[in-house]
């Protein structure tokens, strides 16, 4: 087994201690995917890009969290977008 180095994911890190949760998985078929909620709603979904490590993957899901709290921003790379827009 391999040492993971300690990741700085602060708003993850709040996001859990105030009952939110990230799930990390693989989703067919969409691929390995990083999910991030609160107890009302998906703040980010990413997709894990091609060649693409854990770490990278959780520090974009730890800003994007960040950009959802902050700016009301949520990022969605899983689902398409509707059609017509």
């Amino acid at each position: 087994m391999t040492d993971i180095p300690e990741l700085n994911l602060p708003h993850i890190e709040e996001l859990i201690r105030d009952d939110g949760q990230i799930t990390i998985g693989y989703l067919n078929p969409v691929g390995s995917v990083a999910v991030a909620s609160d107890e009302h709603q998906a703040l980010a979904m990413l997709r894990r890009r091609t060649g693409e490590s854990l770490g990278e993957l959780l520090r974009r899901l730890d800003a994007a969290v960040c950009d959802a709290t902050e700016n009301q921003v949520f990022a969605d790379e899983i689902n398409p977008p509707p059609a017509g827009s």
